[in-house]
């Protein structure tokens, strides 16, 4: 239960943004500029903030980000690793997963690619409290809804 001083020092929120931006390249140019502007927010203090959270990654690589807009012109953004096709894609080596899933057949990956997409993943915000099992097959069903298939070790 929040206590009263929590309560009358939260700051009431004008909108919640959901971008996915490529790591180290946000610019006030669309798709952030447009999006941020109309809450009239600093658009060069998050492209800054944003770019220095992702230079871990790869350039181009999609992050999903949710902005926080609150009605004093402030924000507070939170970053998510990028999703788990795009990882089973670069892994499996492929630009789209199967037209016919469960059909056609269109790669492969091992148990060791799902075991490292499983463990970046665990550093989510949302998945941060489960465990790497269950992680793992949530990944391998992901796998067989692309039309990737999953095997112990490659032939």
């Amino acid at each position: 239960m929040a206590t009263l001083k929590e309560i009358l020092t939260r700051r009431p929120v004008a909108a919640t943004i959901r971008l996915r931006v490529p790591a180290g390249g946000a610019k006030p140019a669309p798709p952030v500029g447009p999006a941020l502007g109309q809450y009239r927010l600093n658009l060069m203090a998050f492209c800054k903030d944003f770019n220095a959270r992702t230079q871990k990654y790869k350039p181009e690589t999609p992050m999903s980000v949710t902005i926080t807009a609150f009605t004093d012109n402030t924000f507070e953004f939170s970053i998510k690793s990028p999703s788990v096709a795009w990882y089973l894609k670069k892994a499996a080596g492929v630009e789209s997963g199967s037209s016919r899933p469960g059909h056609v057949t269109a790669s492969t990956v091992t148990l060791k690619h799902v075991y490292e997409i499983a463990k970046i993943k665990q550093g989510d915000p949302y998945c941060q409290y489960m465990s790497l099992e269950s992680i793992s097959k949530s990944i391998i069903g992901t796998a067989n809804s692309m039309g990737i298939k999953v095997q112990k070790e490659l032939d």
